[in-house]
């Protein structure tokens, strides 16, 4: 006789949520005043997107957002994580906020409370107003400098409606996809300008963070999310441990060191002193940037695994973050990234619940006390319709019970886990790879724009109204 299974039930007050950014879903970018951001230029740039696709529809939330949040309430969602542009709000990243971009965010604010969904919003997701970027972007000062006067603008336009405020999304990928590698926007290839955008946007966090509490009522709570990796080495050699040692600290330490302990990884100096000497952290900017949060939000699809080289690698970075002659690691060139053992998504990127598990027990004491979110986790696959419409992801559904059960695992060992937000909620402009990568839990059909709910977004639903996870063949 087999013993029955165990039911995994989640805290009651546990939210369930989904993800999405602005200029991944929105469209409608010459609308109500918008201007240009640097994924507007960038995806219209020949080559720098898949098929030289780009998000001026995407999948036209700006005017779909009711048939939106309504699809949220019926898969039965307690909370919704979007991203406002930018520069729909400001659109030279200066001056007076355009009220009827505003308008946009605060008709979709209510949309989501009149349905009991929480909603959770970002202010950058990686859609830096154009002029701003015209002007230097991110390795200049002043760009945080103008963040903060945006997050005061947002603040005192949504705060008594919104609770949960997030000030960046994936600083890294701001900071070295953007700067250092080239594959994100603006498309920049150069090591200082990443590591100097990467101050600046610790800069930004701390300065809006201030401006959000200044704009807010006091109940309300500021997070940011950081896509922290899992690294881990390929063998225990001391040469490999200290593989490990400069990407922590390049894709972790640079930006929780100054954010939650008020400094960066001596490490980090040493091993980007032939790029930098860090003179631009000027004298009271790591006070700023150390700012009490009210809460971490944590992204993680995947781990990496790492070990040393002999010399330094030539050709493409294999690192999961696209192809590039240019590294997105400055001062760890000698560092080799290895394909992980097991399953894999349509992104190439191993499946391991254990990372996700592993990265909250790291928060957790880190920063003891502090709640936590996983606001990002997903993944891509190959979906298409049946002949009847309906789109079957029994890989998608097992993705989801082996990280939720990871979450609920780390639940159990004392973390302070208190929601999940799945990336994402439906198909959508996945940056680089245009439209040819699906992480929705519901498909969009490019051509119509129907949304059709796929078996995962069942799953999930279910999950979501039980606070239990159904099996994944049910």
């Amino acid at each position: 006789m087999t013993e029955p299974v165990t039911p995994v039930t989640f805290p009651p007050a546990f939210l369930w949520g989904a993800a999405t950014s602005a200029y991944q879903i929105e469209g409608a970018v010459r609308e109500d005043g918008r201007t240009p951001s640097i994924w507007d230029t960038f995806s219209h740039t020949p080559g720098k997107t898949a098929g030289g696709e780009h998000g001026d529809i995407a999948v036209d939330h700006f005017h779909r957002y009711r048939d939106d949040v309504q699809l949220m309430a019926d898969l039965g969602l307690t909370a919704y994580r979007f991203s406002v542009s930018w520069s729909r709000v400001q659109p030279t990243g200066r001056g007076p906020a355009v009220q009827r971009g505003l308008d946009f965010y605060r008709r979709l604010v209510d949309e989501l409370l009149a349905h009991d969904i929480k909603p959770a919003v970002t202010l950058y997701h990686w859609d830096l107003p154009q002029e701003l970027e015209d002007a230097g972007g991110w390795p200049e000062r002043e760009t945080a400098l103008r963040f903060a006067e945006y997050a005061q603008i947002m603040g005192e336009a949504l705060g008594d409606r919104v609770e949960q405020w997030i000030t960046l999304n994936e600083p890294w990928c701001s900071a070295f996809l953007g700067y250092g590698s080239g594959v994100h926007a603006p498309g920049r290839t150069d090591p200082l300008a990443s590591l100097r955008a990467a101050h600046h946007l610790n800069l930004a966090h701390g300065l809006g963070t201030s401006a959000l509490r200044a704009a807010m009522p006091a109940r309300n709570t500021v997070a940011v999310s950081l896509n922290s990796s899992v690294v881990r080495p390929l063998s225990p050699s001391t040469e490999d441990l200290a593989a490990v040692r400069k990407i922590d600290d390049l894709a972790n330490g640079v930006f929780h060191g100054p954010m939650l302990q008020g400094a960066y990884p001596e490490t980090l100096f040493a091993a980007t002193s032939s790029i930098t000497d860090w003179s631009y952290v000027l004298d009271g900017d790591l006070a700023l940037i150390n700012q009490p949060l009210d809460a971490l939000g944590l992204n993680y699809y995947t781990p990496t695994l790492v070990s040393a080289a002999e010399e330094k690698p030539s050709g493409p970075r294999a690192d999961g973050h696209g192809a590039s002659e240019f590294s997105p690691w400055p001062g760890a060139d000698e560092v080799l990234f290895h394909q992980s053992p097991g399953e894999r998504t349509e992104m190439g990127w191993s499946i391991d619940p254990t990372g996700l598990h592993d990265l909250i027990m790291r928060y957790s004491k880190l920063a003891p006390g502090l709640p936590l979110y996983v606001t990002e986790n997903g993944a891509a696959y190959d979906d298409k319709p049946e002949s009847d419409g309906s789109v079957h992801d029994p890989e998608r559904i097992a993705y989801l019970h082996g990280h939720l059960r990871a979450v609920r695992r780390a639940i159990a060992e004392g973390a302070d886990v208190r929601g999940y937000y799945l990336w994402s909620l439906m198909d959508n402009f996945e940056w680089a790879y245009g439209y040819g990568k699906r992480f929705g839990a519901v498909y969009v059909d490019y051509a119509t724009l129907a949304r059709t709910p796929k078996s995962s977004a069942l799953w999930y639903g279910r999950a979501a109204r039980s606070g239990t996870l159904p099996p994944t063949n049910g």
